[in-house]
Order: C-alpha cells, then structure tokens, then sequence
C-alpha cells in the first residue's frame, strides 16, 4: 500500500515538473546585448539588433542625443547614471535614440545589457529586478519601456514609483530604468480631472501623480519637427544606403509623403525611405 502511494505521489510530482517551467537561469546573458522579459513563466529572451539605425543617422534630437549618450556611457563604465524619461510627439525617435545609443556604447562594452519591459508587464518588473540583482557578474542594466501609460484603474505606478527612487524595494545600483511616453506625467489628463473631481483634497491627488514623473533624473522632451529636418532625414538615409534618385526628385516626392500621411516625423521620413528602397530593391 505504501508502495503504491509513493508511486502515486511521484507520478504527481513528475507531472508537476513537466508543466511548470524551469528556474529562469542567466548563465547565456552573453548571447546577446538585446533582450525581452517576459513574465509567466519568468523568462528573458535574446533578440539581434539588426534593425537598429546608427546614431549619426537620427537628425533633430542632438540635445537630447548628447545627453542620453553620456549618461548612457558612464553608467556602462560603472559610474552612476540617472533614470531617463523621454516623453512628446509620437514619431520623433525616442524609442530609436535608445537603441541606437545602447547599440553604440555596447560595441564597446559588451556587459551593457538593453531589456526591454512592455508595459502590460510592468507589475512584474519588481521581480525583474530581484533577479537581475543576484547576478554576480559585472553586467549593467538598462531596463527600457516604451510607450509607458497608466490608466485609471492601474495602480502600478505606485510599485514603479518606489522601485525607482527609495523604500525597501529600491532597484540595485547596476540598473536604471528609460521609458518612452506621449505624456510628460505618464498619467492621462482625463484620469487627473476624474480623481480631482471627487477628491477631498486635490492638491494631494496632483501630488501623487506628477511624483512619478519626479523620480526621473532626466525628463526630455521632443516636438514636432520643421519641414527643412524631416527633407534633412530622408537625404542622409538617401545617401547613407545609396538609393540612386535624384534630390530634386526625391524632395518633391518626400514632401507627398508627408502630406499624404497627414504627419511630418522621423517616422515618416523612414517610412518614405522603406518604399523607396522597395521601389529600387536595395536591401536596408
């Protein structure tokens, strides 16, 4: 009888093992400088970097360039290094800064690791972070989030908001943390009026949402761009990946694209030279 339990129980257990998932294990953290997170199971996923445009190639955002660059590069040589917001207009490159930025400095230093978190995901990022700091290796984390919002009935910005600056679960000294947004508080503007309408004290309410945006040591914001930059992108992509047009051809042709999309941006501009690159069959 004790037999047969003991074959029942681990038959249960051999069950078990098979469907849940294995220890997520960082011994392959050199396989690649790019990685996914992704929770339930707890796993981190190599992605390439072959789509990441070279920094030289990003026009309109030299400021904000330069000033990602150099906090970017002392916290990969181990200094200390701020938590970057870069929050505007949609298309103005700031997810692209990032990686292009990352690409470049990890040439160098191969132990600046780029994971990228999406935002649905955010709650598990305190489990992210318990896993990253038992590493023992000299690795620099930069935990990216593009598009980051929050929502009236999300209240994961408060967990994000002690992750980033303080409190018993203060994130370790080799990770910061960049997000990418279209608002500068991370929060809609519906969802300030609707709590501030039913608040006893809105001051407080104001308080506890901009806070979050507090923790950044560096908020930049990007604009719309001019006419004379967006026509500046698609001649350098031109002459970049040598697609054989004419300038005077190809300005009147951009300034169609442009027009025709409704938008004037870095994106459009890449987009136009992902057509023209089709339309002459040149790889990119």
């Amino acid at each position: 009888m004790d037999s047969s339990h003991d074959n029942y129980l681990k038959r249960i257990a051999d069950a078990l093992d098979r469907i849940s998932p294995p220890p997520l294990t960082l011994s392959n953290l050199d396989k690649s400088n790019i990685y996914q997170w992704s929770p339930n199971p707890d796993i981190l996923l190599p992605m390439n970097n072959n789509s990441v445009l070279a920094l030289d190639l990003l026009v309109g955002v030299n400021c904000n360039k330069d000033k990602i660059y150099f906090n970017t590069f002392q916290f990969a040589k181990g200094f200390p290094a701020n938590n970057i917001l870069l929050w505007g207009a949609r298309g103005t490159g700031k997810s692209s800064l990032i990686k292009s930025v990352h690409n470049k400095i990890s040439n160098t230093f191969s132990s600046l690791k780029l994971i990228q978190i999406q935002k649905k995901d955010i709650s598990s990022f305190n489990r992210l972070i318990s896993i990253l700091e038992k590493i023992r290796k000299d690795y620099r984390f930069i935990i990216f989030c593009d598009d980051l919002t929050f929502s009236d009935e999300n209240e994961d910005y408060k967990t994000l908001k002690v992750l980033l600056d303080g409190g018993l679960l203060e994130k370790p000294k080799n990770i910061v943390f960049y997000c990418t947004s279209n608002r500068k508080h991370l929060v809609p503007r519906e969802m300030y009026e609707n709590t501030l309408s039913s608040s006893i004290s809105p001051a407080e309410v104001v308080e506890e949402k901009v806070s979050l945006s507090d923790r950044f040591g560096l908020i930049l914001g990007f604009y719309p761009i001019s006419q004379e930059q967006y026509l500046d992108m698609v001649v350098k992509y031109i002459k970049h990946f040598k697609i054989p047009v004419k300038r005077e051809q190809i300005i009147k042709e951009a300034i169609e694209w442009q027009q025709t999309r409704g938008s004037r941006s870095g994106r459009a501009a890449w987009q136009f030279i992902i057509f023209l690159a089709g339309k002459y069959e040149i790889n990119l």
